[in-house]
């Protein structure tokens, strides 16, 4: 049974959601939106004229993808290092759930994010979109380098549902995270669905 973000399972017990799911659930609806509105944008003539606009959105592309690859890189590196073992009552959230709340929790970011990226094609053709894209690319990044960090120490990093805050999973609020097993829960290292 999947248990809602914070939700108390029971004495004791806590509520813990992936690190790298948390991280990557955002990489697809920036991803593909990103992509939409960059094309959009593209068939717009703009004031800059399609090729400055589409040379400038590959630059905030790439500039963008690896800041927010490289974010808090110290912060989630810290909390690795402070994890803890997970408890035998803690309850290990489905990744579904985690994926629905952080996609749930900023579904009006992601719409307001796309409508100012197709707008922004009147100015720089595609660019706005692209930084859009260039959003998911930088935390499929940061996933995939949890990942690596989790098949390195053979565990899963976890982190208590009532800690995140605005789907931060390295928030001030986070004290530490917990470790499982590497085959505990329904994703892979990295956050990707098992296979």
């Amino acid at each position: 049974m999947a248990v809602e973000r914070g939700t108390d399972v029971g004495r004791g017990a806590q509520s813990l959601a992936r690190v790298a799911v948390i991280v990557r659930a955002g990489a697809v609806p920036l991803w593909w939106p990103g992509l939409l509105a960059a094309a959009v944008g593209a068939l717009v003539p703009g004031l800059t004229g399609r090729r400055i606009g589409l040379l400038a959105g590959a630059a905030l592309f790439l500039v963008t993808a690896v800041v927010v690859a490289l974010a808090r890189g110290g912060r989630y590196a810290e909390l690795a290092r402070a994890a803890t073992r997970a408890g035998r009552t803690d309850f290990l959230q489905d990744r579904a759930v985690t994926v629905r709340n952080w996609r749930r929790g900023h579904r009006w970011w992601l719409l307001g994010g796309f409508l100012v990226a197709v707008a922004s094609g009147f100015l720089l053709p595609g660019a706005g979109g692209l930084v859009l894209a260039g959003a998911g690319a930088g935390l499929w990044i940061k996933a995939v380098r949890i990942g690596q960090r989790e098949r390195k120490n053979d565990v899963l990093y976890w982190v208590r549902t009532d800690w995140v805050e605005k789907g931060r999973p390295a928030g001030k609020k986070v004290a530490a995270y917990r470790t499982t097993g590497p085959v505990a829960g329904d994703a892979a290292p990295g956050g990707a669905r098992r296979r």
